[in-house]
């Protein structure tokens, strides 16, 4: 194909004027004024074309499965949520309840499952925790997953094992091929080329069968957890090998959760909690020991795996750098919530990659205020980790927060979501370097590069004041015209 007149938006070099941008076999082959030849063509009619954008971290079964789900995010209290949930099962009697998006945090209980017992249902009540890290169950649910009896959440790992089981529980969960390919194209719609699937469920087999069954439109690196190791070393498969015969559905990252989050106060941290702090863990606390964290890096780097450490507090990033350079393992730290200028450089020097969801700092900027005082001036350092050398890519942890790349572009240019004021915006980083962080390096378009491209129909870079610019971006999906995933259509506003 042959896209004519187009204009490239200048990711990292302008090219002024319009030009004509060749595609052949799934690559952009050649860029310049008035090409000629006879292949189809299309008219870019002056719009503005950049490279595709991509989500480096998404959970994409829960967030197929979001739009089904009880939405919680309103509720300020349990016998809000738990009114919520009675509401659902008049409604639906019959039906498990599965929900998602409390924020427990600020209300002034905690979620039990006596709360939810107390409703009198039969059927299962899964209730999945806004940042994932946590599900508040009925005893039924209890059962039905084979987890022990208590009256508190299920939290962390734990929890993180038992979601894995939730389809067996539920019946049809709604991530079907069918289902997995409407969020695909719902991404496409907002000139998404590619996700990073960090799952906590499912393996390299469940991916193959799914893409066969045509859940197949963008992009997908497929990442593993540490109960998968064995079978995708067994397999003999690295970072970047193809997955189905088909190079754009490859393996990604060992991903290893190293500590908890912030809402649950279980991110691992230097200094305590300064309130509702976890009885016996002030500070939060680790997944893993150090010899544990450093054998799992060991063994993914012998096998030709990157990882991705999931890292929020300042001890927890600490720590997984140290894990880094003891073992020579390649990859990034995913959040990297909270860190120091030292271990920002640290992170520089190794050439460990920072994967960031700025989305976040909107929902968690009164709560780290509140339990992390006197820290927030460290919380998602975007200009540090640029201006010392850090390798940054943006994405959404989707469903934690949408999957929507703009919305993340806006939330690193501008550092709030509302009438306030930026959040520190000392960190705040230029619409170009968060367009470069979302485009998985690819700068303005040129010869060599995936033919993975979005056209549209305005200048992202365009913009005058930060706020007016961050409020143009967090709608520019609206200016999405067309996707390009290796040369084919993904997505066409028309």
């Amino acid at each position: 194909m042959l896209i004519r007149n187009a204009r490239l938006v200048a990711v990292t070099e302008a090219v002024p004027g319009l030009v004509d941008v060749r595609l052949d076999g799934g690559r952009v082959v050649e860029v310049g004024a008035s090409l000629r030849g006879e292949e189809t063509s299309y008219d870019a009619g002056g719009r503005w074309l950049a490279p595709g954008l991509w989500d480096q971290h998404v959970h994409l079964g829960q967030w197929t499965l979001a739009s089904a789900r009880l939405d919680l995010g309103p509720a300020r209290s349990s016998a809000e949520a738990v009114a919520l949930v009675r509401q659902r099962l008049e409604e639906w009697p019959d039906l498990p309840v599965i929900g998602w998006g409390h924020r427990p945090t600020a209300w002034p209980d905690n979620p039990t499952v006596s709360d939810l017992d107390a409703i009198g249902s039969d059927q299962p009540i899964v209730l999945i925790a806004g940042d994932g890290h946590h599900g508040w169950l009925n005893t039924v649910a209890l059962h039905a997953l084979a987890l022990p009896i208590r009256d508190s959440v299920v939290s962390e790992a734990e929890w993180f094992m038992a979601y894995g089981r939730l389809a067996s529980v539920l019946g049809q969960d709604g991530t079907g091929p069918d289902a997995y390919r409407r969020s695909m194209e719902a991404a496409a719609a907002q000139g998404v080329v590619g996700l990073v699937d960090l799952e906590f469920s499912g393996g390299v087999a469940d991916w193959v069968e799914r893409w066969g069954g045509g859940a197949d439109l963008l992009r997908i690196r497929h990442a593993c957890y540490a109960d998968g190791l064995d079978d995708v070393l067994a397999r003999g498969l690295r970072s970047g090998d193809p997955l189905a015969d088909d190079p754009r559905l490859t393996m990604g990252p060992l991903k290893i959760i190293s500590d908890g989050s912030l809402n649950t106060r279980t991110a691992w941290c230097c200094e305590p909690y300064a309130e509702k702090a976890v009885p016996g863990f002030e500070e939060g606390q680790p997944n893993q020991s150090p010899d544990e964290l450093r054998g799992l890096l060991a063994r993914a780097a012998a096998g030709g795996l990157e990882v991705a450490v999931h890292a929020i507090g300042d001890r927890a990033v600490t720590e997984a750098l140290a894990a880094f350079e003891d073992t020579g393992a390649r990859g990034g730290i995913e959040h990297v919530q909270l860190t120091t200028r030292d271990d920002v450089r640290r992170m520089a020097r190794l050439g460990v990659r920072a994967s960031v969801q700025p989305a976040h700092l909107l929902d968690d900027r009164d709560v780290t205020e509140r339990l992390w005082p006197g820290r927030a001036e460290r919380c998602f350092p975007l200009r540090w980790m640029l201006d010392d050398g850090v390798d940054v890519v943006l994405g959404s942890d989707a469903p934690v927060s949408p999957l929507d790349p703009w919305l993340a572009i806006a939330s690193a240019v501008h550092r709030s979501g509302d009438d306030r004021e930026p959040w520190h915006p000392e960190q705040s980083i230029t619409a170009r370097e968060a367009l470069v962080a979302s485009t998985d390096g690819w700068g303005t378009v040129a010869a060599g590069h995936p033919a993975d491209l979005v056209l549209l129909d305005a200048d992202p870079l365009d913009g005058a004041s930060d706020r007016e610019h961050a409020t143009r971006l967090r709608s520019f999906a609206d200016h999405v015209v067309e996707t390009w995933v290796a040369g084919a259509t993904a997505y066409s506003r028309s």
